[in-house]
């Protein structure tokens, strides 16, 4: 009697184990929200899956990543991000500082990853402080309005007799507001310069705006971040840039391999690819609140010497020897 209880036993165990071992293991998924379209976005998610690649999660194999754009369209990224909450993601990667906003009203519980916001997150409300964000949001800020200064600091070390300089920015954009109201005016009143502030609310207010710059010719034109209407149109400028003859300056190089004359900015494949940093702490049990949240520590110097000669300047050797990227 007992020996048929021990075979009953025996064949239970040896069913249960095989079950029990097929059991497949939780996928983590990764959401990835964009005010932009996939084709501007395939540079930074192709560094971010490289460097998850690289920390062995592989995008079909041991995690799996829901995109969402909002197409260069703002009024999607509240829906887009309901979604992604609705499909239980683990983690919401966020491009821009409007779907920062948009991820923080859809969750307060899932981590968000900041992917270089152009705001200061803290004045922004996005995280408490920088080394305590305190809810579920951090990741990487790129201190694109601090930089300000340095472009145009750069841009008259360019253009030597640089003395009236446009700038093209998206009065709707807060922090770009602040940047040509507050930060640039400091740093042009040191350098002699004087700015000359043209709002740009539409798409088609950049033909407008470019056909009056080609008839009053400033000496050159800065153009900072400023939400999905500027940042995503920044090869439209860059080509605008060129086609007017006006030597220009950019808070990163999409606009610079199209036409634009210089950018500076993070170098933003490093910033990319230390998303996936965060990415990895969260999948690993860390808590948002108590990632701090990073900031650049490489730049980049970019400049078009082919866009240069076209428009008749010359790069002085001393500026050129410091460009960490030079497009010929």
């Amino acid at each position: 009697m007992w020996l048929c209880r021990l075979l009953v036993v025996l064949i239970v165990f040896a069913v249960c184990i095989p079950a029990e071992a097929q059991q497949p293991a939780k996928v983590p998924r990764i959401g990835y929200l964009s005010p932009f379209d996939a084709a501007r976005e395939s540079a930074r998610a192709e560094a971010i899956r490289q460097r998850l690649r690289e920390l062995g999660y592989i995008e079909g194999q041991n995690i799996a990543i829901e995109y969402r754009y909002a197409e260069g369209k703002n009024d999607p990224l509240p829906g887009l991000a309901a979604e992604l909450v609705r499909f239980k993601v683990d983690v919401i990667l966020v491009a821009g500082d409007l779907a920062v906003q948009a991820a923080k009203k859809a969750t307060k519980t899932i981590p968000i990853i900041m992917i270089g916001p152009g705001s200061d997150p803290v004045e922004a409300g996005f995280v408490e402080s920088l080394a305590r964000p305190g809810a579920n949001v951090t990741g990487i800020t790129n201190l694109y309005r601090e930089l300000g200064g340095k472009r145009l600091e750069l841009l008259k070390e360019a253009i030597p007799k640089l003395a009236r300089v446009a700038v093209l920015y998206n009065p709707a954009n807060r922090g770009t507001v602040q940047e040509v109201k507050e930060i640039l005016p400091v740093e042009a009143r040191t350098l002699k310069i004087a700015l000359q502030p043209w709002e740009v609310r539409d798409t088609a207010g950049f033909e407008t705006v470019f056909a009056t710059l080609s008839k009053q010719r400033p000496d050159g034109l800065y153009v900072p971040a400023g939400g999905s209407l500027i940042n995503g149109n920044l090869d439209r400028i860059g080509s605008l840039a060129l086609k007017s003859r006006l030597p220009s300056m950019y808070y990163n190089s999409i606009a610079v391999e199209t036409g634009g004359l210089m950018s500076y900015g993070p170098h933003l494949a490093e910033s990319y690819r230390r998303v996936a940093y965060f990415v990895e702490k969260i999948l690993k049990g860390a808590k948002a609140a108590e990632l701090p949240v990073e900031q650049p520590t490489k730049f980049e110097l970019v400049i078009n010497l082919k866009t240069a000669k076209q428009i008749g300047l010359t790069i002085p050797p001393n500026v050129l020897a410091r460009a960490d990227k030079v497009i010929k």
